[in-house]
């Protein structure tokens, strides 16, 4: 599958590369799927030029450095999960910018995903899920946060987990909410 995503690594915490190895290719393979079944849809996405390219980091770190930035920008001293940073306006407010602008620029940053390996590995054990697997939902659910997608309200969850459940199972992936 071949998206115009450039996608950056930082290893914050190098158990990342034995738990989640390869985990390049999961990564990709994850946010390439993710990418691929949004594009298309009513999202900040779906005006993309065809030529156009989407950054975004991933932070693969530990629950320490989670807990700094989870208090940092969202006031809560303690680790979470995953967390999302969307870098511009692409995600909260697409409508300011005209398809000209759009045709004109052919690079996008959409922000920055952390995950937390501790709490991850946690989580999956308690849920009784792969490491992979949790792994891979909450980089989908950090992916649709990027672009707009919450889950604050119950009609706003709905529609997020629904997306998240038919995204995990075309990578073979059973629903997380069951």
């Amino acid at each position: 599958m071949k998206t115009n995503l450039d996608i950056s690594f930082h290893v914050q915490n190098p158990l990342w590369k034995t738990r989640l190895r390869p985990y390049t290719k999961t990564v990709r393979m994850v946010l390439e799927e993710a990418f691929s079944e949004v594009k298309n849809m009513d999202t900040s996405l779906r005006w993309y030029d065809k030529k156009a390219v989407f950054e975004i980091a991933i932070v693969l770190a530990d629950d320490a450095f989670v807990k700094e930035l989870n208090s940092q920008y969202r006031g809560k001293n303690k680790p979470t999960n995953v967390l999302s940073f969307p870098a511009s306006s692409l995600a909260t407010d697409n409508r300011q910018l005209t398809t000209d602008s759009i045709l004109k620029a052919n690079w996008y940053e959409l922000g920055d995903i952390v995950l937390a390996l501790e709490t991850i590995e946690k989580e999956a054990k308690e849920q009784e899920k792969t490491f992979r697997n949790h792994a891979s939902h909450l980089l989908i659910h950090g992916f649709l946060h990027l672009i707009g997608y919450d889950h604050i309200h119950g009609k706003q969850a709905e529609i997020m987990e629904k997306l998240e459940i038919k995204i995990l199972k075309k990578l073979g992936i059973s629903n997380p909410y069951l």
